[in-house]
């Protein structure tokens, strides 16, 4: 009843002068209830109460008391650091449990203030004691009430931020569900922890949680040490999986490899290869050829229908050499399979024959470019060049090529070494025959090649592409050829692809090979070098960037400062704050060149952590350098900090893609293309839309580059702009008054949108979501194709395969059905392109005559009664890939549309709402989350994965397996001895593999 009379605290203040304890311990009492109606007018006289908090004599529960009345009063005057010091002094009396926006608030105060004054205090290395024991009683009373209530990711949160590892472990632990929120845990890690050091920290308290599980997740841990770089850790890991009895660890040691693999972190994996032991029985001397000489003149290699025959070796073996025990015969065969994948040997050599298998790419689209690319138009003549190696890139199909010899022979100077380094991307991953392949072009190579300089050097840059991150057999060839020439041409090839073949091994010897020629002073050759430096010492950050600079600033040749410029950078590559010193040296440079060195190690330091002060930094650069060239680079770096966060990038550079300032727009371009390539997202087309058509050439260009690289893997059907966009890019190439730069990004972006022969994107990630190193290296380097086109094939590094591919025990492809819960046709390859096949002109007929009509009429019923002898052909047996290439895919294609159930177009039935998909299957990232596995399927994924490689245990081991994958290296092995005969020498080939297109042409004129 009391409480309701109460208008005013006037009387409560005024028993706080009264002399006896008891009166002010019960005015308190009442104030401290009626705080929040009148604080106003209790903050008169907080000096009383203060004083009462501070006096000794006064008893210690009414002072906390006093203290807590003070705090409410601050927190209501908006003073947070008066009411927090005073609610600490409150001790127990402050309940960490109220449910109040007073409790709330300061308790997140609390926590911010704990955490910064813990990180200072480890950063200084100085005593944590320097922290008020009292602030830190109620953070832990705030994470013991978490952990109580069983909110544990709140727990997880406030543990990492105040960096009480012990809370961390503690909230773990105790969850309901410890492998969620490990998984949990690491997620967040990645994405909320700025300091690379303390991240590491986290990890090794996970895999340390990790082990202690009764039963381990090894994927998880082996991910961990990858990032903390213990390679010892993965191998015992490999070891103990590989010893085990029981078929399934083996199974989830290869699948551990791959995942690691799929990082493309060369330097880690080999260290892992070269801890495992040497495979001691049989199996040795069978694997011991392969791996000794990746660079014979084998037939196509096989690195995964070898493992079979050596099994088999290995029980001859034991029937003919008891005293090899059958355990350890097993474990020695293990050890060579695991050593194959962590070189990158067999999920490469699948991939190749997946690529070459499947491909789907439209040389009618690259006719029609050639055609409408005037011959003294260099640059166009070189973009189509290019395009043409993106499309086909990991193929191995070189059809284009041969089939233009003399268009192609017109390629002088640089377009000449640009047209030879193409095939390098074209036959990218053909280890074992990469440097045949090339020979007739090679330096040395004695009669072929015709010893132009140029094709030599273009040679050399393409070997390095073949073996871009898997090095190992054709470093040497690499060094001596560098080595032996002072021809700077040949040294610039050399020089990009000893980089890329030793990408981030640091190694010295190289290292030295290729600072010599940096030290000749020549413009051409140390250009290359610079960035080959860069190349070879990715995230070393080591002291040889020091070294780099001081020569960028003796040097005269802008175009050697620019290489070093990207190479510093690179040394950087994912150091984070390690990097700030050299950053900060750079981007204060007065020679804006060094400025633009700064701008990509800001990326490339930080790239994928989307981290605030980096944005920040880049940020203020784009608007206040004065310098176009650090602007451009400056906005266009913001895409590799963010592609982690591809959906923010959008909303960051909108307002920069409506400067005033072209190089700013362009900048734009790229960085949204970057940070969202191969993601389809709406937001960053139509960021991009409004770019295609800009004023400036050059701002037109890179968006369609962008807008190409946002796209690619999508079909009309998923997006409708995409179907626009194709006729936008068709237009462009065949306008006559269209300027070169635009029409070159156009071409580019058509290579871009189909490349892989329709079967790859463009990932920056790894499924693991950590980063995929050669990749955002290919892209930074790509990126500089700006001052010099050579460098665009780069691109092809980022480029990964979207497959479903599963193995069995043998690291074979059995066939087997899975489900696509989609409509087909929401993913299904592009239609292939067939009006250009009329002989008049190129451009598209807008007028239809009715002569036209009729043929097009025949035509179709002729393509339709084909199609149904197909697949007639196919019902009763494989359709056969061997003999005839060109044959060969045109059966595959309808072998692929029967997998998939699609009815004939004549028929408008309603479309299935599911597919089924037979493995190994193309399965584009949007379509991911479609993927099931059927319930009464024969193979069990070891780990549940989407796409990629995913191990299978075969749950009906005795009856026997239908493969796939086993025929394409037969075809693929024509192509190969045509190339390697020089290009001209397959012209037959070059016919074969051509009867796809050509068939049109007789039914236009029967009709």
């Amino acid at each position: 009843m009391a409480a309701t009379m109460v208008s005013s605290a006037g009387g409560l203040l005024a028993m706080l002068n009264e002399s006896h304890p008891l009166l002010k311990q019960q005015a308190l009492q009442n104030l401290n209830n009626y705080v929040d109606q009148f604080w106003p007018e209790i903050s008169t006289s907080v000096t009383i109460i203060e004083s009462l908090y501070e006096d000794e004599e006064f008893d210690q529960n009414q002072r906390q008391l006093a203290a807590l009345l003070v705090s409410k009063v601050f927190y209501y005057l908006g003073e947070l650091n008066d009411s927090l010091s005073y609610a600490l002094g409150a001790g127990s009396l402050f309940d960490v449990s109220e449910d109040s926006d007073y409790v709330h608030t300061l308790l997140a105060k609390a926590i911010d203030e704990y955490a910064s004054l813990k990180t200072k205090a480890i950063e200084s290395s100085a005593d944590a004691e320097s922290i008020d024991p009292r602030l830190e009683a109620i953070v832990e009373r705030m994470l013991d009430k978490c952990i109580a209530d069983g909110k544990y990711q709140q727990a997880m949160g406030i543990a990492i931020e105040c960096r009480r590892l012990d809370k961390l472990e503690e909230a773990i632990t105790r969850s309901d569900n410890v492998h969620g929120t490990l998984s949990y845990c690491i997620g967040v890690s990645h994405c909320f922890i700025n300091r690379r050091e303390y991240r590491c920290e986290v990890l090794s308290l996970l895999v340390n949680v990790y082990q202690k599980l009764p039963s381990p997740d090894y994927l998880s841990i082996c991910q961990c040490l990858m990032f903390l770089d213990e390679p010892e850790g993965v191998a015992s890991i490999l070891e103990k999986l590989l010893r085990s009895d029981n078929k399934d660890d083996a199974l989830l040691a290869f699948q551990i490899a791959f995942d690691l693999v799929e990082n493309e972190h060369q330097a880690f994996l080999l260290n892992v290869r070269d801890r495992l032991p040497t495979p001691k029985s049989q199996p040795l001397e069978s694997a011991n050829p392969r791996s000794a000489e990746p660079v014979s003149g084998e037939t196509e290699p096989s690195t995964a229908s070898e493992d079979v025959p050596m099994a088999e070796g290995a029980s001859v073996s034991s029937t003919s050499a008891p005293e090899i025990d059958k355990s350890e015969e097993t474990y020695s065969e293990r050890l060579t399979k695991i050593k194959g994948i962590l070189s990158g040997e067999t999920s490469i050599q699948l991939t190749l024959q997946f690529l070459y298998s499947h491909n789907k790419s439209d040389l009618l689209i690259l006719k029609a470019i050639k055609q409408s690319v005037e011959m003294r138009n260099s640059v166009c003549h070189s973009a189509t060049i290019y395009s043409n190696a993106i499309m086909h890139a990991g193929t191995t199909v070189d059809t284009f090529l041969r089939e233009n010899l003399d268009w192609l022979s017109r390629a002088t100077n640089w377009a000449k070494f640009s047209a030879t380094a193409g095939l390098g991307v074209i036959h990218r991953g053909h280890l074992q025959q990469g440097r045949s392949l090339m020979a007739p072009y090679l330096p040395q190579g004695g009669a072929g090649g015709g010893g132009s300089p140029y094709s030599e050097g273009g040679a050399l840059y393409a070997l390095g592409l073949i073996h871009a991150n898997h090095g190992e057999g054709i470093k040497q060839f690499l060094r001596d050829s560098l080595r032996s020439t002072n021809v700077e041409v040949i040294q610039h090839g050399a020089c990009l692809g000893l980089g890329l073949a030793a990408l981030g091994t640091a190694d010295e010897d190289i290292y030295d090979d290729i600072k010599s020629v940096l030290y000749t002073d020549s413009a051409v050759a140390g250009e290359a070098a610079g960035i080959g430096m860069g190349l070879l010492m990715v995230g070393t950050a080591s002291e040889k960037a020091s070294e780099m600079l001081a020569y960028a600033h003796e040097t005269q040749h802008e175009k050697i400062i620019r290489g070093l410029a990207l190479g510093i950078a690179l040394t950087v590559y994912g150091r984070e704050e390690e990097a700030d010193t050299l950053i900060e040296q750079m981007t204060r440079d007065q020679d804006p060149i060094l400025r633009y060195g700064g701008m990509y190690a800001l990326a490339l330091a930080y790239g994928g952590t989307a981290n605030n002060k980096a944005i920040r930094q880049l940020l203020h650069f784009a608007v206040s350098d004065v310098s176009d060239d650090v602007r451009r680079t400056a906005v266009l770096a913001l895409g590799f900090v963010m592609y982690s966060e591809p959906e923010q990038t959008p909303r960051i550079v909108s307002l920069l893609s409506e400067s005033y300032n072209p190089h700013v727009r362009y900048g734009a371009a790229l960085a949204v293309g970057i940070s969202c390539a191969g993601t389809g997202l709406s937001e960053a087309i139509s960021l991009l839309e409004p770019l295609t058509s800009d004023v400036v050439d050059f701002v037109r260009q890179g968006a369609l580059i962008a807008m190409a690289m946002v796209m690619v893997q999508m079909n009309e059907a998923s997006d409708s702009r995409v179907g626009t966009f194709r006729r936008q890019l068709e237009k462009i190439i065949l306008d006559k008054h269209e300027d070169t730069m635009s029409k070159m990004g156009a071409i580019l972006a058509s290579g871009i949108l189909d490349a892989g022969g329709r079967n790859v994107t463009i990932r920056l990630l790894s499924k693991t979501k950590h980063d995929k190193i050669t990749a955002v290296v290919g892209l930074a380097v790509f990126s500089q194709f700006w001052y010099w086109y050579p460098l665009i094939y780069f691109i092809s590094l980022s480029f990964s395969a979207t497959a479903f591919i599963g193995l069995n025990y043998d690291l074979k492809v059995p066939k087997f059905d899975f489900i696509s819960n989609a409509k087909p046709s929401l993913f299904e390859y592009p239609k292939p392109t067939i009006v250009p096949t009329t002989t008049s002109a190129v451009k598209l007929p807008t007028a239809v005559l009715s002569t036209s009509a009729k043929a097009t009429k025949a035509r179709a019923k002729k393509d339709a009664e084909q199609k149904a002898n197909t697949e007639k052909a196919a019902a009763a047996g494989e359709p056969s890939t061997s003999t005839n290439s060109g044959k060969g895919k045109s059966t595959e294609k309808d072998g692929d549309s029967m997998q998939v159930d699609t009815p004939p177009e004549k028929k408008a039935e309603p479309e299935p709402s599911f597919e089924l998909v037979t493995n190994p299957a193309r399965v584009v990232p949007s379509q991911e989350k479609y993927i099931k596995f059927m319930e009464d399927s024969r193979y069990v994924p070891v780990k549940l994965a989407p796409s990629g490689f995913v191990l299978l245990r075969d749950l009906k081991p005795t009856e026997p397996e239908v493969l796939s994958l086993t025929d394409a290296p037969s075809s693929t092995n024509a192509t190969r001895a045509a190339a390697a005969a020089g290009l001209g020498a397959g012209g037959q080939q070059a016919m074969a593999v051509d009867d796809e297109p050509q068939p049109p042409q007789p039914f236009e004129y029967t009709s």
